[in-house]
């Protein structure tokens, strides 16, 4: 119910504040992706642990006004129970513990309610603190968890990073060969750091949310074949993921590739690349941490021949 477990209302990208008055349904929360990963092969990250970024969270909603206009038609309509509305009003109107909407604080500080996002569930239903009122300057009580904060702003920044696709290059590029490494890498320019900007306009708080590719893993598609190295993961070194295959290193065992063992017969090898990524985040206040690594992998096919042995 209104009031009662929040209005739910999903954030968007931008806020909107005129003077005392709050946009409730633009949301309070501007996200920056001016430095986010672009273009048509992005997507994002996944944890590699079972974190996940809040589903719900309480900030700024209402101006005194604004609530007042929001709850009076509410009570006027009946809909909701003359009990509930009993309450509510002895709540916000008779002092038990707000008092005409705190209507004499008008330009002092705002009334804060949920917002949640659907996409992140389960939890986007469980912020069910009733709406309630904070002085400007002044923090949210400490018994309401997630109520915003740089730290909140950070980990939804986490779910707006978006970063490139990882399809690798492979030599031989269309088609390899039973038993001969296949070199594979990436180009360092297309892997560096991305980050998104969480910021709460009303609040004056803020955070970045940075992630960094560190490394490369290499599932071959099959159980016969052997990586490069051994465990599958290639590191980053100097900007790069990998080396080129240059000539004169057919020989040569490859820094990050594949060999495969069996031919792929008429059908071909789902070779998954996957880059992780070291994600932390700085908050207005000066405070910072690390959030969980993400991963973000894609899949190309590769055609493995038989050698064609010589009969003379």
């Amino acid at each position: 119910m209104p009031g009662g477990k929040g209005t739910g209302s999903e954030t968007q990208v931008n806020g909107d504040q005129k003077g005392d008055e709050i946009s409730a349904s633009a949301g309070v929360i501007v996200f920056d992706r001016s430095k986010n990963g672009s273009g048509s092969s992005v997507g994002p990250v996944t944890s590699t642990t079972s974190w996940t970024p809040p589903a719900c969270w309480y900030a700024p909603k209402y101006s005194p006004a604004q609530l007042k206009a929001y709850l009076e038609p509410i009570w006027a309509a009946g809909s909701t129970g003359d009990q509930w509305d009993s309450q509510q009003r002895d709540r916000y109107v008779n002092g038990h513990p707000y008092k005409d909407f705190n209507q004499d604080k008008a330009g002092k500080g705002y009334w804060w309610d949920s917002y949640v996002n659907e996409s992140f569930p389960p939890g986007w239903n469980k912020c069910t603190e009733p709406i309630f009122w904070v002085d400007k300057g002044d923090p949210p009580p400490a018994n309401v968890q997630n109520a915003v904060t740089p730290k909140i702003l950070a980990e939804l920044a986490y779910n707006e990073i978006r970063v490139p696709s990882t399809k690798v290059t492979l030599a031989p590029a269309n088609a390899t060969k039973v038993n001969l490494p296949t070199w594979a890498w990436l180009d360092g320019a297309q892997f560096k750091p991305v980050s998104v900007t969480a910021s709460v306009p009303v609040l004056g708080i803020s955070a970045t949310t940075t992630a960094e590719p560190v490394s490369l893993k290499i599932d071959p598609g099959t159980t016969d074949a052997v990586t490069y190295p051994a465990s599958g993961v290639c590191q980053i070194n100097g900007g790069r993921i990998g080396e080129p295959y240059a000539k004169g290193k057919a020989n040569d065992t490859p820094p990050c590739g594949v060999k495969y063992l069996r031919s792929s017969g008429n059908g071909t090898y789902p070779l998954k690349a996957t880059i992780t990524w070291k994600i932390h985040w700085t908050g207005s206040d000066g405070t910072g941490d690390d959030l969980p690594d993400g991963t973000f992998g894609a899949t190309q096919n590769v055609t493995v021949q038989e050698i064609q042995a010589v009969n003379r």
